[in-house]
């Protein structure tokens, strides 16, 4: 995989600090908004179930929000299955509200991670107009039927466990198997357009539904079925869920389910823990990495599914 990172950079790579533009603005985006918000009362106003922001609670959405884009710079995941667990299972938010704060808060990593791969021509274009696109569509669908399943926490969490046994199992297998991603050249991602719309439609339904940004699908999904090299489906997998979180994290503020200073607090600490992590990516194994949380989301699968059928798992 070396490899394939310096030739992608050698196609006219921007500097390090010209990469780092889009970090440093959407830090100072979320910086204004966040001090409007705690400055001007709006935080008072919470949600209904949702604890109130303090201090330590701040400081804690912040370090979720940090290993979450650490995740995602290292393994190529948008950081949702690691922030939706944990606000829901051990901060205390619903889990309605925990779907809709984390997608909001991915909307600012997918922007920052898919313009730094798009400076870096790291990414297929035409395959992501195609994903997004119908995946747009997807999210539209799948952010109706959440409305269905706000009033019924038991099956979302249902529906939740089930989505979190997929990349559970797959990053188990990968990881006790230490088996490395298909090394392929180019940078295009193959298939026909149907088949992007197709897998990007259902991407999206899962989006809005569950709240999952998308790249614990679109990261394998680009690569076993449709033979993408690793690097671009990472590039492109990014690209493709601003769209998606844009969408989708915008409906589900408008529908009342983010709290926005917990998403802007979450957005802050993965913004910064993207970066680091596609910095320092080169020093682990990812196969290591993988088992380690694909056990850590087969977990959260199973507390998810044994708490609809009313059995506790700590």
């Amino acid at each position: 995989m070396s490899q394939g990172a310096g030739s992608v950079q050698a196609k006219g790579a921007p500097s390090f600090w010209r990469a780092q533009i889009p970090t440093a603005t959407i830090l100072v985006v979320i910086a204004m908004v966040a001090i409007w918000y705690f400055s001007s009362g709006a935080s008072s106003t919470t949600l209904a179930g949702v604890p109130a922001t303090s201090v330590s609670s701040g400081l804690a959405l912040m370090v979720v929000g940090f290993v979450a884009g650490l995740l995602g710079g290292l393994i190529g995941t948008g950081g949702c299955s690691v922030m939706l667990p944990a606000i829901h299972f051990w901060m205390g938010y619903p889990s309605a509200v925990a779907v809709g704060t984390t997608l909001f808060a991915v909307i600012f990593t997918a922007i920052s991670g898919g313009y730094g791969h798009l400076v870096r021509r790291n990414l297929d274009v035409r395959a992501v107009a195609w994903l997004g696109g119908a995946g747009i569509v997807g999210v539209l669908l799948g952010s109706w039927l959440f409305t269905f399943l706000v009033a019924q926490s038991a099956l979302l969490g249902l529906i939740l466990g089930l989505l979190f046994l997929w990349p559970a199992i797959r990053m188990i297998w990968e990881g006790a198997s230490q088996r490395a991603m298909p090394s392929r050249q180019g940078g295009t991602i193959p298939g026909p357009t149907s088949g992007w719309a197709g897998f990007g439609f259902l991407v999206g339904v899962a989006t809005g539904v569950a709240g999952l940004g998308g790249g614990y699908a679109l990261v394998p999904g680009l690569i076993y079925l449709f033979g993408a090299p690793v690097y671009v489906t990472m590039g492109s997998s990014l690209a493709t869920m601003i769209p998606l979180a844009v969408v989708g994290g915008g409906i589900k503020l408008a529908q009342g389910f983010v709290d926005l200073g917990a998403g802007l607090l979450l957005a802050a600490g993965t913004v910064v823990g993207a970066q680091v992590g596609a910095a320092i990516i080169k020093r682990f194994k990812p196969a290591t990495l993988k088992l380690i949380f694909g056990l850590y989301f087969l977990y959260v699968a199973v507390k998810f599914i044994a708490s609809y059928f009313g059995v506790a798992v700590w």
